[in-house]
């Protein structure tokens, strides 16, 4: 069974999503960790790790969310183009 060119390129194409997504999320998620146990290393807390880790989540979440938009952004604007376009062919007709 032969493959075509196009299914090789989406499924690489998804691969370096994927990647993206859990390099996007590690790295906000360490990098807020690590900068709240400094924190409280230096001023002698320990919730402020916590508190930095939750925001490092919410910044990796939201970053990976822009950038699923804006990869499947383009694609739902063609499928509602092809739909505008079916409705104006059979407005006209009418």
């Amino acid at each position: 069974m032969k493959r075509r060119k196009n299914d090789n390129r989406t499924t690489f194409q998804t691969l370096t999503l994927v990647s993206q997504l859990g390099l996007t999320m590690i790295v906000s998620i360490g990098m807020a960790s690590a900068f709240g146990i400094w924190l409280d290393k230096r001023l002698g807390t320990s919730w402020i790790t916590i508190l930095m880790f939750v925001l490092g989540t919410i910044a990796g979440g939201q970053s990976a969310y822009r950038m699923i938009r804006k990869i499947y952004e383009p694609e739902q604007q063609q499928k509602e183009r092809d739909l505008s376009g079916e409705d104006h062919r059979s407005d006209k007709k009418d």
